[in-house]
């Protein structure tokens, strides 16, 4: 008989859809989703990243049992503790009866209620992907120990998705002994198929641009708010002042004004709109080198999605997919902002076709072993473990 696994998760995305789909195809173990926010989310969800309502134009729902529980925050949302408050979560699951709770994310008050009412009951597994941040101090870091550390004493094992989030884990107390590695990943062939499907697509947007074919073209795409950094970045692109160069900024957020204010007249520099996800595809694909200047980032899955495409990186050293996803001057570069012009430099050399060409094709080999297969094998191969 197949072992079940209730998964505790706050709404449906884009980047665990796939992967809970292809566990229920696979058929090795039963699954059923517990969405904590409640079906409102479905109505509308107010991305304050964006500064707007986000409706994904995929269906995030098809092919996996689900269900949405009633939420009575008052202010609903998963940036506050008491945004996720489900009353009937422990019954709801308990009629599911599964053998293994699978949670993502703990600071909700929903969840962490799950972890300390399963925990000595039932395997009790998390993901997350939070890395430390270098800006505590150390009143701050040891306070966040002690309490953090407390925290994980509710969980068994923590599937963890790359070596920055692994010494988060080990910091606060999870032995390397109950560590699952489990790839951060995102649907790596539904870039590929959809720029295979329609290879003419970018090509012809770049050149609804005034971008020609043989220039280089930079890209940030995703929120505009301060911590994106997409200020510093457009700031270092001015500054190196290459005529065979381009930036294009796609996406929506409170900073986005102030950024087109100082930034919008120039001459190689466009600003797209948010773009839903069917478009991603061919949003990465029109550029040569794509650029994350996040300050804090715990993991960075846009540069998942754009080496997926093809593309070669440019990523802050901050951010957690920087360490794993990016070889120096082989599929990319990273800069550290506190040294002065880092960035600048980095792009300089980045100005080259034949380089970043080569960069994209090593970006196409190493994104292929990050994958859902490999998270499906995992949590599969941990579940059966418990026979």
């Amino acid at each position: 008989m197949k072992k079940r696994l209730a998964i505790i998760t706050t709404h449906p995305i884009q980047y665990n859809a796939p992967l809970f789909e292809l566990l229920t195809s696979r058929n090795n173990i039963e699954i059923k989703i517990f969405y904590t926010w409640g079906d409102s989310v479905l109505k509308e969800k107010y991305d304050p990243g964006f500064g707007k309502s986000i409706q994904w134009d995929i269906d995030l729902l098809k092919g996996y049992s689900y269900l949405f529980l009633e939420n009575v925050a008052k202010e609903k949302g998963s940036h506050h503790y008491n945004g996720i408050d489900n009353p009937d979560v422990i019954n709801q699951i308990k009629i599911y009866n599964p053998e293994s709770i699978l949670i993502y994310g703990w600071p909700l008050k929903s969840h962490y209620k799950v972890m300390r009412y399963f925990k000595g009951k039932l395997p009790v597994y998390f993901r997350g992907d939070s890395i430390l941040k270098m800006s505590d101090d150390w009143i701050r870091k040891f306070l966040k120990r002690i309490y953090i550390s407390w925290v994980y004493r509710s969980i068994d094992k923590a599937f963890y998705t790359g070596s920055m989030n692994k010494d988060y884990f080990i910091n606060y107390g999870i032995s390397e002994s109950n560590l699952i590695y489990a790839p951060h990943a995102v649907n790596n062939d539904f870039f590929r198929n959809a720029i295979n499907d329609e290879p003419e697509r970018s090509i012809n947007w770049r050149r609804s641009l005034g971008i020609e074919d043989q220039q280089i073209v930079f890209m940030y795409a995703g929120k505009l708010d301060k911590n994106k950094n997409t200020d510093y970045l457009l700031d270092n692109f001015v500054l190196m002042d290459s005529p065979s160069a381009h930036m294009v900024i796609a996406g929506d957020g409170d900073e986005k004004n102030s950024l087109v204010n100082k930034f919008g007249k120039h001459e190689r520099i466009h600003f797209l709109p948010f773009q839903n996800q069917s478009a991603m595809p061919f949003l990465y694909n029109l550029s040569d080198v794509f650029v994350l200047p996040s300050k804090n980032e715990t993991w960075g899955l846009s540069i998942n999605e754009a080496m997926a495409c093809g593309k070669a990186i440019l990523t802050n050293s901050t951010i957690g997919a920087a360490k794993d996803l990016v070889i120096n001057k082989i599929n990319g570069l990273v800069f550290d902002e506190s040294i002065q012009f880092d960035l600048l430099s980095k792009m300089k050399l980045l100005v080259d076709k034949e380089t970043v060409l080569e960069m994209g094709k090593q970006s196409l080999i190493k994104i292929k072993d990050w994958n859902y297969v490999k998270i499906a094998e995992v949590i599969e191969g941990t579940l059966n473990k418990n026979r």
